[in-house]
Protein backbone atom coordinates (compact mmCIF):
# COMPACT_ATOMS: atom_id res chain seq x y z
CA UNK A 1 0.00 0.00 0.00
CA UNK A 2 1.72 3.19 -1.08
CA UNK A 3 1.52 5.84 1.85
CA UNK A 4 1.02 9.47 1.11
CA UNK A 5 2.42 12.28 2.89
CA UNK A 6 0.80 13.47 6.00
CA UNK A 7 -0.66 17.41 5.44
CA UNK A 8 1.37 18.36 8.14
CA UNK A 9 4.42 17.61 6.12
CA UNK A 10 4.50 20.79 3.82
CA UNK A 11 8.36 19.70 3.07
CA UNK A 12 7.37 16.03 1.83
CA UNK A 13 4.23 17.33 0.44
CA UNK A 14 5.86 19.45 -1.89
CA UNK A 15 9.23 16.77 -2.61
CA UNK A 16 6.87 14.16 -3.36
CA UNK A 17 5.43 16.01 -5.67
CA UNK A 18 7.94 16.95 -7.60
CA UNK A 19 9.50 13.71 -7.57
CA UNK A 20 6.70 12.17 -8.83
CA UNK A 21 6.09 14.83 -11.68
CA UNK A 22 9.58 14.36 -12.65
CA UNK A 23 8.73 10.39 -12.59
CA UNK A 24 11.36 9.01 -10.00
CA UNK A 25 11.42 6.28 -7.71
CA UNK A 26 12.58 7.53 -4.48
CA UNK A 27 15.33 5.22 -4.56
CA UNK A 28 16.52 6.75 -8.05
CA UNK A 29 16.26 10.25 -6.51
CA UNK A 30 18.04 9.78 -3.63
CA UNK A 31 21.01 7.93 -5.61
CA UNK A 32 21.18 10.88 -7.92
CA UNK A 33 21.71 13.00 -4.72
CA UNK A 34 24.22 10.69 -3.62
CA UNK A 35 22.58 8.72 -1.25
CA UNK A 36 23.92 5.54 -0.34
CA UNK A 37 21.76 3.05 -2.61
CA UNK A 38 21.10 1.08 0.00
CA UNK A 39 19.21 3.38 2.41
CA UNK A 40 18.54 6.05 -0.26
CA UNK A 41 14.78 4.88 -0.59
CA UNK A 42 14.26 4.33 3.13
CA UNK A 43 15.81 7.90 3.92
CA UNK A 44 13.17 9.40 0.51
CA UNK A 45 10.73 7.61 2.38
CA UNK A 46 11.39 9.55 5.90
CA UNK A 47 11.51 12.50 4.26
CA UNK A 48 8.55 12.55 1.95
CA UNK A 49 6.05 11.57 5.21
CA UNK A 50 8.10 14.00 7.47
CA UNK A 51 9.82 11.37 9.58
CA UNK A 52 12.62 13.33 9.52
CA UNK A 53 14.17 16.25 8.31
CA UNK A 54 16.68 16.27 5.70
CA UNK A 55 20.13 18.38 6.41
CA UNK A 56 20.15 22.25 4.87
CA UNK A 57 22.75 21.13 2.46
CA UNK A 58 20.64 18.17 1.08
CA UNK A 59 18.01 20.52 0.55
CA UNK A 60 19.99 22.28 -1.77
CA UNK A 61 20.65 19.78 -3.46
CA UNK A 62 17.23 18.67 -4.27
CA UNK A 63 16.36 22.55 -4.82
CA UNK A 64 18.93 22.34 -7.79
CA UNK A 65 17.88 19.13 -8.88
CA UNK A 66 14.25 20.17 -9.32
CA UNK A 67 15.32 23.75 -10.51
CA UNK A 68 13.37 25.85 -7.37
CA UNK A 69 14.76 27.79 -4.59
CA UNK A 70 14.65 26.39 -1.42
CA UNK A 71 12.11 28.31 -0.16
CA UNK A 72 9.70 26.41 -2.47
CA UNK A 73 9.95 23.56 0.11
CA UNK A 74 8.86 25.59 3.10
CA UNK A 75 5.88 27.58 1.59
CA UNK A 76 2.72 27.11 3.30
CA UNK A 77 0.57 28.17 0.77
CA UNK A 78 0.00 26.47 -2.25
CA UNK A 79 -0.24 29.75 -4.30
CA UNK A 80 2.87 31.44 -2.98
CA UNK A 81 4.97 28.12 -3.56
CA UNK A 82 4.15 27.90 -7.04
CA UNK A 83 5.44 31.76 -7.66
CA UNK A 84 8.61 31.11 -5.77
CA UNK A 85 8.50 28.25 -7.85
CA UNK A 86 8.32 30.15 -11.24
CA UNK A 87 10.43 32.96 -10.19
CA UNK A 88 13.70 32.30 -11.40
CA UNK A 89 12.54 31.34 -14.38
CA UNK A 90 10.92 34.55 -15.21
CA UNK A 91 12.88 36.95 -17.55
CA UNK A 92 13.64 40.06 -15.89
CA UNK A 93 10.90 42.08 -17.46
CA UNK A 94 8.39 39.56 -15.92
CA UNK A 95 10.68 39.88 -12.55
CA UNK A 96 10.51 44.01 -12.35
CA UNK A 97 7.03 43.50 -13.17
CA UNK A 98 6.22 41.15 -10.65
CA UNK A 99 7.74 43.02 -7.81
CA UNK A 100 6.25 46.27 -8.99
CA UNK A 101 2.98 44.69 -8.31
CA UNK A 102 3.96 43.17 -4.95
CA UNK A 103 5.35 46.41 -4.03
CA UNK A 104 1.86 48.28 -5.47
CA UNK A 105 -0.20 45.97 -3.35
Amino acid sequence: MRQHPPANSIFGRRLHALRLAAGLAQDRLGVLLDLDEGTASARMSRYENGVHEPPTGFVGKLAEHFGVPVAYFYCEDDDLAEVVAAFPHLDRKRKVALLSLIRDA
